[in-house]
């Protein structure tokens, strides 16, 4: 995989791809805090036999220092953006929770690009799935990770997102990047959180239109995950994978698993 990078107006994007030119081809895109190692396991399957891509995503990790005033459109066109400087037309945007968030707003801003849509452990960005509640507390969560003991979050952070030893080691490594500097993971963790709500607020379509793939582990402890995908395959009919035993990060707790069912869509779109 090569590192490169794209300059915006807020800061520069780092991201990684490989050298190879297929005629359909993989985003990875990580979710809220995490950042490209996230996808490792999936990288290192399909990097012989795709285009790949996956960033840090904007203020994560190497995509840093960036300003924060930005939201979930703009990263979806900084997205666009990488996408053509790289010559990548017609992507696979494989997203992981917030990272799923950003291939439909994809999907909502650019629907005849997107060649196939995979959801890891995400949700529906429509307003109708979720509560009002729900959306205040969007809003508020920076003073809950500024404020809560560090050890405290690291270890919620990294043994509540994943169910086994590589996916909980691999979190506690990821939120590494921000010991010592608990200021800047609660403003990455709050203002990612108020751009997923001012997105729903916005009421948006968001119709997925491309042919699309829902992956949840069953012991998926995030917010209200489960109740979400239930009712987005409810409603949309968009097949729903149920991966036993996996946590929120269910990519890293049942990577075989994962990898083969990303691999039998990849072949079907």
């Amino acid at each position: 995989m090569i590192a490169k990078t794209y300059e915006t107006r807020c800061g520069t994007i780092h991201y990684w791809t490989n050298a190879i030119d297929t005629p359909v081809s993989i985003a990875f895109l990580p979710g809220l805090t995490a950042d490209h190692r996230l996808f490792d396991k999936q990288v290192e399957f399909f990097k012989d036999r795709y285009r790949i891509f996956v960033w840090d995503a904007p203020a994560h990790a190497a995509s840093w220092p960036f300003d924060f005033s930005f939201d979930l459109k703009d990263k979806a066109l900084w997205l666009d953006g990488i996408l053509r400087q790289e010559g990548i037309e017609s992507p696979v945007i494989v997203g992981q929770s917030m990272g799923g968030y950003v291939g439909q707003m994809y999907s909502q801003l650019f629907p005849d690009k997107l060649k196939g849509f995979v959801s890891i452990d995400s949700a529906p960005l429509q307003r109708e799935y979720v509560t009002a509640a729900e959306i205040w507390l969007l809003k508020r969560m920076e003073p809950v990770y500024r404020h809560y003991p560090w050890k405290a979050l690291l270890k919620s952070g990294s043994e509540g997102v994943a169910t086994s030893e590589y996916g909980r080691s691999l979190m506690r490594d990821i939120m590494m990047v921000y010991d010592g500097n608990q200021e800047r993971y609660a403003k990455i963790s709050g203002h990612g959180f108020r751009i997923l709500a001012k997105a729903m607020e916005a009421n948006l379509p968001y119709e997925i239109k491309c042919p699309a793939l829902l992956i949840c582990g069953d012991k998926d402890r995030a917010g209200s995950c489960i109740r979400y995908n239930k009712a987005w395959h409810k409603k949309t009919g968009i097949p729903l994978e149920w991966i036993q035993g996996a946590g929120h990060n269910s990519n890293t707790d049942a990577p075989d698993t994962v990898n083969s069912l990303i691999e039998k869509f990849m072949l079907s779109v």
